[in-house]
């Protein structure tokens, strides 16, 4: 897959430094029952929230995560 192209609502390298301790100690504390480790990176996965949250369109954040959309 080719790499996407940032969004102006992307989190900044300085802000995901400061996100990141925070999602891994979350994750590190709530282990996925099923042991599933997830198709996509926690930093596209909070890009994708704070586009939705910005523009409150799904659809972008389909695009944002490069998966199909239908509907």
């Amino acid at each position: 897959m080719s790499e996407r192209q940032p969004h102006r609502s992307d989190l900044s390298d300085e802000r995901w430094t400061l996100t990141e301790p925070v999602i891994t100690t979350w994750k590190a504390a709530h282990p996925s029952v099923s042991g599933h480790q997830g198709k996509y990176a926690m930093r596209e996965i909070a890009n994708a929230i704070l586009y939705q949250s910005r523009t409150g369109s799904f659809r972008g954040c389909a695009r944002v995560l490069r998966a199909p959309f239908s509907g």
